[in-house]
């Protein structure tokens, strides 16, 4: 026997599928609650839920409250390639979000969290961000032409900072506060960035090792430092609230008689004690592997390593900051990716002669640095993540067991990314 609909409930229901509004599901596989969690759509997935518009961007919202994203042109074609959202689950939820389409001028603006600074020195004595710039070339004498000798990137946690010249070391700002502070160090606003401030400082003795994650070539177990490379050029790709991306691009890298080139995409995101780096060798051979370091110049106890989830983590942990307290950093790469763990010599090669650049006292052979190697592929990238943490920050900083539960914790998230479903 038939039932016969009425026609005001039939009207009804298909009133409704007509009119319902696009939506994403999002759930967190994992039962511990999570905090900004950032999860990215592609053009073309966002595309499956609702007609893009010319002049219009993808606008979220849960619960009629707003979800932060940011829309991100990342090849520079004038068409955005990915959305990103900024989001809080607890343990085992799922949520749906609808997406709306909103024109451009009336994108909402969000708290500012990310932050990128290349700052170029002028005649004036300011110094001129620069979207894309080329380090002053390694057969002209040596110069610091970069605002705090170097790129920036930052997020509310913690700053990073990567020489611009031949030495290519990174280094690190601790941070007592949210607050951004790239556009400011190195100016009248913040003169002397290695003191102790109140929003921070310079907490890092870098010297001639790899820093807070340099990147280096291993080939029959020598390293081969990325720098003194030819060509050495920056390149914003993206700066916004909730991600900034950058290009680190080296050519004319000349390695054991072979010229190579070389790629680091860095990635940083609000409220993570680490940033994300994709690194590409051009030319690398079979057994060559990828190394990224951590200076252990003042380090005072053994090193650690253990695995996470999906990672081998590095690290170090204890009174090694320029302030004398305690400073943490550490590296993960994939599992299925990790290679040769080790530690370089302590000798001053700087003293033995070989001066890369006297003015710094630097040499370009490798020294204080504990380090990993993740297996090259030619042309390929090979990301690993480097996390950084200071003790006047947060109590849990102070001890090595509160660090690596932190990178416990993350790796865990990382191995188990919020689902799209």
């Amino acid at each position: 026997m038939k039932k016969i609909i009425p026609f005001g409930i039939l009207f009804l229901i298909l009133f409704a599928s007509c009119t319902q509004q696009p939506s994403i599901t999002l759930k967190n596989s994992l039962a511990e609650e999570r905090s900004d969690e950032v999860i990215v759509f592609s053009r073309e997935e966002i595309a499956a839920k609702i007609a893009l518009e010319e002049g219009k961007l993808p606008f979220f919202k849960t619960d009629d409250k707003t979800i932060p994203s940011q829309v991100d042109d990342l090849d520079g074609d004038g068409l955005w390639d990915e959305v990103i959202l900024l989001i809080d689950m607890k343990g085992n939820e799922t949520i749906e979000a609808t997406i709306e389409l909103i024109a451009e001028a009336d994108y909402p603006t969000f708290k500012k969290r990310t932050n990128l600074r290349q700052g170029i020195h002028q005649e004036d004595g300011s110094y001129k961000e620069v979207d894309n710039y080329k380090a002053v070339p390694v057969s002209e004498p040596f110069k610091i032409i970069a605002q705090g000798e170097g790129v920036t990137w930052e997020n509310d946690k913690i700053a990073f900072r990567v020489y611009f010249d031949c030495r290519n070391v990174k280094d690190l700002f601790g941070k007592r506060k949210p607050v951004m502070v790239a556009d400011d160090v190195h100016t009248p606003a913040i003169p002397d960035y290695h003191v102790l401030n109140d929003w921070g400082m310079d907490v890092l003795h870098c010297g001639s090792s790899l820093g807070s994650g340099g990147i280096a070539l291993m080939r029959n177990d020598s390293l081969y430092r990325l720098g003194s490379t030819d060509v050495y050029e920056y390149q914003k790709i993206v700066e916004g609230p909730i991600r900034s991306v950058f290009d680190l691009k080296y050519s004319g890298w000349h390695v054991d008689g072979e010229e190579m080139e070389a790629v680091e995409r860095i990635t940083i995101y609000p409220g993570k004690y680490w940033f994300e780096s994709d690194v590409t060798f051009y030319r690398c051979s079979e057994g060559d592997q990828i190394v990224t370091g951590i200076v252990t110049s003042q380090l005072k106890k053994e090193p650690f390593q253990f695995e996470a989830a999906d990672f081998t983590c590095i690290g170090t942990h204890g009174v090694q900051s320029l302030n004398n307290d305690e400073l943490g950093m550490a590296v993960i790469v994939p599992l299925s990716e990790a290679g040769k763990i080790g530690r370089t010599s302590d000798i001053n090669w700087f003293e033995k002669g070989f001066k890369t650049v006297p003015e710094k006292g630097f040499s370009n052979i490798i020294s204080e640095t504990y380090y990993i190697g993740q297996k090259c592929k030619n042309a390929q990238p090979a990301k690993h993540y480097f996390f950084s943490v200071w003790g006047l920050d947060k109590d849990q900083w102070k001890t090595e067991e509160g660090f690596r539960e932190y990178i416990s914790d993350e790796a865990e998230k990382l191995s188990s990314p919020i689902q799209k479903l």
